[in-house]
C-alpha cells in the first residue's frame, strides 16, 4: 500500500448529462465521497457495474456522488445523440460527463473499461479499481471514509437531475422473431416487456410482462432488459433475460413465464467448455440449434447450449478470454457475442455469431471456431470488399439469407451488411439506420430492429453495393515498454474484513497472451500469482492480461464466504529502446 496522497484531477469533457444543465467540478463536490465510473456503452462489463452500483447509490445517497465518465471505444460512441440514448437506455441514475476526447480518462490513467476511482471528501484519490464485482469493497471503503472524514462530510442530495420520461410505444427494442400465426414477437428491452405485433409492425396484439424490472414467473411476469428470442419446437419461446442472467420460457397460449436456466445471479467463475453451471452471465441472444438452445453469453465471452427440458447449461465454446482467436472451441476467444443465427452448410449445423467487441462475424461448429471477417478488438470501420480486409463496427444482429449468405446488423455503422461465404466478400445492403440490433428474413424483405429509433422497419434485400468507408482504431495511447525483460505486476488489496486465503494454495491467477503472438517471447499462459516475468520482442502489438483473485471474509474458518475479483485488459504496447521494464496494473489498489 502506498502512502503518497494524490489530488484528484479536475473533470474535463464535452458536456454534462443528468445534471439539469449544471456543470460539475470536484472542487464544488468537496465534502462528498465521489465515485468515478469510467465506462462506455458498448462494454457489457460496464453495464454490469451500472447495475452493481444501483444499491450503493441508494444506500449512501446523502454522502456518495457517482459520476459516470463516458469514455468511448468506438467512433459511434463519441456521437452526442448516441451517448444521450445510452444514458437513457441503461437507466443511468447519476450524473454523466461526456468525455469523447478521453481527457479525464487520460488524467486518471485509466487502462480498461470499466475503471472505478474513489475520491475522498477532501479531494484525494483513495482507490483505483478495474473490472466488476467491487460493490462490496466499495461499500466497506465508503463506511471507512464516513468514519475518517466525519468532520468534513457534507450530507444532502447530490447533483443528479432525472431527465424527462420519454413516451414511445417501444423503447430500445432488442430482438425479433416470427410467430406461427403471422405475427411477430419483439423484446421491448427498455420497457422490460415482450410485445406481439401484427404484420404492420406497429399494431400491438399483447404485451407480456408488467414493465417493472424484476425476476418473477407466472402470468404477471417481470423481466430485466430482455434481449434474444427463439421459437422452440413445442411452440414455446425462450427469452434471453439479460440483466437477470437467466433464460425464461414463455408459453404463448396464455403468456405464462417460467425460469428455464440461471439463478438470477451473475456467474463470476470461469467455466471451461464441456462443463456445466447453474449460473449464467448476461445471455444476449439465443437460437434453436442441433436439438438444443444455443446461447451467447455476452457477459463472459462464450457460447453455451441449454437443454430445453432440464435447463442444464453447458459451455460449447470460448475460454472466457476476450479477443479474436480461432481454433477448437476449447481454445477460441470471443468478445461479447451479441447476435446469433443457426444455419446449415457443407459441414452440417453451424452457428453464425456477431462478435460485437471485435467487430467480427464468426462461424462455430462443434469442432471449430473460425473468423469470417473482422480484425480484432481495436480495429473497426465501414469497408467492403474481400472479407480479410473488410471492417464492421460493433455488430449486434445476424441472420442467414435464403441464398446461404449472411446478413449482419452492423449496429454502430447504422447499416446492414452482407457476408458471402462462397466469394468471401462483404458488401452493404442498407445504410442510414439508427443502431440496428437484429434482422429477420421476411419473404423478399428484411425486418430490421432499429433500436435507437424505437421501431421495426422493413427493407428490401438488394444485391448489395460496395462501400469504401473510413477505417478506425480505438483511440487509446500505446503503453511504452522495453524490449526484453519486463515485469508485470497487478495490485490487489482485499477490502477490509476480507483476506487472501492461502490455505489451499495461491488464490490468484494471471493469464497473459499477445497479438501478434510473437510479441511475447516468454511469459504467455496461465499460472498462479499476481506477478509475471515477461520477455518482449522488438515489435508492437497488444498484450492481453486476465487476472482473478479470490478473497474470503474474516472468521468462520472453512465456511467463510469468498468473493471473486477479475478483470481483462487489452493493452496496446509500443516496444521502444530504453522503455519502462515494468507494467503495473490495478485490480484493486488502495491509496492512503
Amino acid at each position: 500500500m502506498t502512502t503518497s496522497r494524490v489530488r484528484a484531477p479536475e473533470l474535463r469533457g464535452r458536456r454534462w448529462l443528468n445534471t439539469g444543465g449544471v456543470e460539475l467540478s470536484l472542487a464544488a463536490l468537496r465534502g462528498k465521497i465521489v465515485l468515478l465510473d469510467f465506462w462506455t456503452f458498448c462494454c457489457v462489463n460496464c453495464l454490469h457495474v451500472l447495475d452493481e452500483l444501483r444499491e450503493l447509490e441508494e444506500r449512501y445517497a446523502d454522502v456518495l456522488v457517482t459520476i459516470g465518465v463516458h469514455s468511448p471505444k468506438f467512433a459511434h460512441e463519441g456521437e452526442p445523440a448516441a451517448v444521450e440514448a445510452a444514458v437513457e437506455r441503461y437507466g443511468v441514475g447519476h450524473a454523466v460527463l461526456d468525455d469523447p476526447d478521453l481527457l479525464t480518462w487520460d488524467a486518471y490513467a485509466a487502462r480498461a473499461w470499466p475503471t472505478l476511482v474513489v475520491v475522498d471528501p477532501q479531494g484525494y484519490v483513495v482507490a483505483h479499481l478495474s473490472g466488476e464485482g467491487h460493490a462490496h469493497g466499495i461499500a466497506v471503503l465508503v463506511e471507512e471514509l464516513i468514519e475518517q472524514h466525519r468532520d468534513h462530510l457534507r450530507r444532502g442530495d447530490g447533483p443528479y437531475v432525472a431527465p424527462p420520461e420519454p413516451a414511445t410505444a417501444l423503447r430500445f427494442p432488442g430482438k425479433v422473431i416470427a410467430l406461427p400465426g403471422g405475427t411477430y414477437l419483439v423484446s421491448d428491452t427498455a420497457h422490460h416487456q415482450l410485445v406481439e405485433l401484427q404484420d404492420d409492425l406497429e399494431t400491438e396484439v399483447r404485451r407480456i410482462g408488467t414493465g417493472e424490472r424484476g425476476l418473477r414467473d407466472g402470468t404477471a411476469p417481470q423481466f430485466n432488459e430482455p434481449q434474444g428470442l427463439a421459437l422452440l419446437p413445442d411452440g414455446d419461446v425462450v427469452v434471453a433475460d439479460s440483466v437477470n442472467h437467466a433464460l425464461r420460457r414463455v408459453r404463448l397460449t396464455d403468456g405464462h413465464v417460467e425460469l428455464l436456466a440461471g439463478t438470477g445471479q451473475q456467474l463470476r467463475d470461469r467455466v471451461e467448455p464441456g462443463h456445466t453451471d447453474d449460473q449464467l452471465s448476461t445471455p444476449w441472444d439465443v437460437a434453436w440449434w442441433d436439438g438444443r438452445i444455443a446461447v451467447e453469453m455476452a457477459g463472459n465471452h462464450q457460447i453455451w447450449t441449454v437443454d430445453p427440458d432440464t435447463g442444464t447449461a453447458t459451455v460449447l465454446a470460448g475460454t472466457t478470454n476476450e479477443g479474436l482467436r480461432d481454433g477448437p472451441p476449447a481454445d477460441a476467444f470471443f468478445a461479447q457475442p451479441s447476435g446469433l443465427a443457426a444455419g446449415i452448410d457443407a459441414d452440417g449445423d453451424v452457428l453464425w455469431v456477431a462478435d460485437a467487441e471485435t467487430s467480427a462475424v464468426r462461424r462455430v461448429t462443434r469442432d471449430l471456431v473460425t473468423t469470417a471477417t473482422g480484425q480484432g478488438l481495436f480495429d473497426f470501420g465501414h469497408r467492403d470488399g474481400p472479407a480479410a480486409d473488410a471492417l464492421l463496427q460493433h455488430p449486434l444482429g445476424i441472420t442467414v439469407l435464403p441464398d446461404g449468405s449472411v446478413a449482419v446488423a452492423d449496429t454502430y455503422n447504422g447499416a446492414v451488411r452482407r457476408y458471402d461465404p462462397r466469394t468471401s466478400t462483404v458488401s452493404t445492403l442498407a445504410e442510414g439506420l439508427a443502431e440496428p440490433s437484429d434482422l429477420l428474413v421476411d419473404g423478399d424483405s428484411l425486418i430490421v430492429v432499429e433500436s435507437a429509433a424505437h421501431r421495426l422497419v422493413r427493407v428490401p434485400i438488394p444485391a448489395g453495393a460496395r462501400v469504401d468507408g473510413a477505417a478506425h482504431a480505438v483511440r487509446r495511447p500505446r503503453t511504452d515498454l522495453a524490449a526484453g525483460a519486463v515485469t508485470l505486476r497487478v495490485a490487489f488489496t482485499p477490502p477490509t474484513g476480507q483476506h487472501l486465503d492461502t490455505r489451499f494454495g495461491d488464490p490468484t491467477q494471471l493469464t497473459v497472451a499477445a497479438d501478434p503472438p510473437e510479441l511475447l517471447v516468454r511469459g504467455a499462459g496461465t499460472a498462479q500469482g499476481l506477478e509475471r516475468e515477461l520477455e518482449l520482442a522488438g515489435t508492437d502489438g497488444v498484450l492481453s492480461v486476465s487476472v482473478a483473485a479470490a478473497a474470503c471474509d474474516e472468521g468462520d474458518g472453512v465456511f467463510a464466504a469468498c468473493h471473486r475479483y477479475q478483470q481483462d485488459w487489452g493493452i496496446p504496447v509500443r516496444v521502444t529502446p530504453g522503455g519502462p521494464a515494468e507494467l503495473a496494473l490495478d485490480l484493486r489498489a488502495i491509496r492512503s
